[in-house]
């Protein structure tokens, strides 16, 4: 794993947790781990990286992150995996924190846009479905993600990775929750994923046991949905 993957896990690690399944651990716990993992003095952790490859950022929930699966396992690394065998020039980063509603990731925006990015692609949404959480703001706290992502890097692509709401939400929370995320990638000019879940989501063999997250089968399949969509952007 890269340094600038390790300098963002222990940013983002600092943040409350709200995990959909799993107990959030504490701040001087995953610090001390991360320490651990990469015998990298903590006080050089605050020091930007500089990299010449160009940078990568998704921003997302438990789905980006990988949840239950080791790192190496989730979309965005497969989706490094899959730049480096084409040698492109890019770096993937994950900034996926499991639990992570629209509100939590408007909060945490700024701080994992601290180092230079060159593209952006958005997940979240799926967990503000999960808690009930009024459409409005999800749709205000999106854009309020991508307007911070503009007001810095004015020119870069985005991405919108699309959600769908469980089938038994009813129709028209289904049709509005769907909208959401097409309204959006037409008003700021962003490439869409039509549904990240595509081919997984409801699938058993896909999934883990609690039947919401991609299994490591699920997540090259996920992959590939992320994949149609930026290709063309690298």
């Amino acid at each position: 794993m890269t340094y600038n993957k390790y300098l963002f896990l222990l940013l983002i690690s600092l943040w409350p947790c709200m995990a959909c399944n799993d107990k959030p651990d504490t701040a001087k716990s995953v610090v001390a781990t991360t320490q651990e993992k990469t015998k990298i003095p903590l006080e050089s952790m605050n020091t930007p990286v500089k990299s010449k490859k160009k940078a990568i950022l998704f921003f997302g929930d438990s789905l980006t992150a990988g949840y239950g699966l080791d790192e190496d396992a989730s979309f965005p690394s497969l989706i490094q995996d899959r730049i480096d065998s084409l040698r492109l020039d890019y770096t993937v980063i994950n900034g996926g924190l499991s639990g992570e509603t629209s509100a939590g990731g408007k909060g945490r925006i700024d701080w994992v846009l601290k180092n230079p990015i060159d593209i952006f692609v958005l997940e979240l949404g799926a967990n503000d479905v999960l808690r009930g959480l009024n459409l409005k703001e999800t749709d205000q706290n999106l854009r309020a993600i991508l307007d911070t992502v503009r007001s810095k890097h004015p020119d870069i692509p985005l991405l919108i990775a699309g959600m769908q709401a469980p089938p038994n939400m009813g129709a028209q929370y289904i049709r509005q929750f769907e909208n959401i995320f097409i309204s959006i990638a037409k008003d700021y000019q962003a490439g869409l994923i039509p549904f990240l879940l595509e081919g997984v989501a409801g699938i058993r063999e896909l999934n883990l046991p609690d039947g919401k997250h991609p299994n490591k089968k699920g997540q090259h399949i996920v992959k590939e949905n992320v994949w149609k969509i930026l290709k063309p952007y690298l």
